[in-house]
């Protein structure tokens, strides 16, 4: 059985159109126009135990909405889910505890006090057991590396510090799910390493269920084998990032640096498809059976520092099938 069945989820939320203007805001207390939008159009997918499953979408494609309903945070307008064979919005207590989810926009730990302080209060609200509460949050503790600011006050912490500490609040009870929405924005590189290697090891002995959203494609590279990939609120891809990758072999990406910035640009479409123009970098999609002819081409034409040829990096390619759906999108 999965732990996370989802059919036709679909959330729409309503708002107010706002005119500006004081007698339109008059006119608005009487006559009111209301918008409808589609946040997460009827998806599908299911999760087995153990999985760590990437959920990727550009800003506003339906991923956080998505989370929330399937943590029981918000009441979607259409569909079925069941997550542990529980529906989530109907927030059963046996439920609650067996979910843990991570913000990494939102905080749940108080900031006056330290850390250790809110655990213990977790501790009660969940009703763990004294000795299991102290062993898990050892084992934590150790292997966050956080043991010389657990009686830290919060907010004398810094960004990745209280990041760890959020993780071991989601994570104190014990969650058989969990839900990861951007853990490591605005981290350094340093901070986002051990935090991705942290889940990994966890995942390896707890056998948790992971659903994790990032902007950062390396927290995907590192944890994510299975991607699921939503745009303007439905699902364009579900399956292996390896395939996605495999898929698109055949391309070769040359980047260029130019000697110069481009002031007002040309058409470098005649190159190839056109992924990055930006100061002196010009970054160019080519088929392999092209790539050396359309190589000399721009050193020909344009002027050259450096060059270089690679294959596909996955936020690449993630990028070129969001292009393609919205593509689709307009042409329907």
């Amino acid at each position: 059985m999965d732990c996370i069945e989802v059919k036709d989820l679909t959330k729409k939320f309503i708002r107010q159109k706002k005119m500006p203007g004081l007698w339109n805001s008059l006119k608005g207390l009487f006559i009111r126009e209301k918008i409808e939008n589609t946040a997460v159009d009827r998806v599908s997918f299911s999760i087995g135990k153990g999985e760590i499953v990437g959920f990727l979408g550009p800003n506003g494609a339906g991923k956080t909405t998505t989370l929330k309903m399937l943590s029981g945070i918000l009441y979607p307008t259409g569909g079925e889910a069941k997550v542990l064979g529980y529906t989530p919005w109907e927030r059963k207590e046996d439920f609650k505890k067996k979910i843990g989810m991570v913000m990494g926009q939102k905080q749940q730990l108080l900031w006056d006090l330290p850390a250790a302080d809110s655990f213990e209060l977790f501790k009660e609200l969940y009703g763990i057991e004294d000795k299991v509460f102290r062993e898990h949050l050892d084992k934590l503790v150790k292997l966050l590396a956080v043991e010389d600011i657990l009686n830290v006050q919060v907010r004398q912490l810094s960004l990745g510090q209280r990041m760890k500490m959020e993780i071991i609040a989601a994570l104190i009870h014990k969650p058989v799910v969990l839900f990861l929405d951007e853990p490591t924005i605005g981290l350094d590189v340093v901070s986002q390493k051990s935090i991705r290697d942290f889940f990994r090891q966890y995942n390896k002995e707890e056998n948790t269920t992971i659903i994790l959203t990032s902007h950062y494609m390396q927290d995907i590279k590192e944890l994510c084998e299975r991607v699921i990939i939503i745009n303007n609120g439905g699902i364009i891809y579900d399956d292996l990032l390896q395939k996605l990758m495999c898929g698109r072999a055949n391309n070769k990406i040359i980047t260029a640096i130019l000697k110069e910035d481009v002031e007002k640009e040309p058409d470098f479409s005649k190159f190839g498809e056109v992924i990055e123009v930006r100061g002196k970098n010009l970054k160019i999609a080519v088929s392999s059976e092209n790539v050396v002819a359309i190589t000399s081409k721009i050193i020909a034409e344009l002027h050259v520092e450096d060059i270089s040829i690679a294959d596909p990096e996955a936020d690449d390619v993630v990028r070129e099938l969001f292009k393609t759906a919205n593509e689709e999108v307009k042409h329907d």
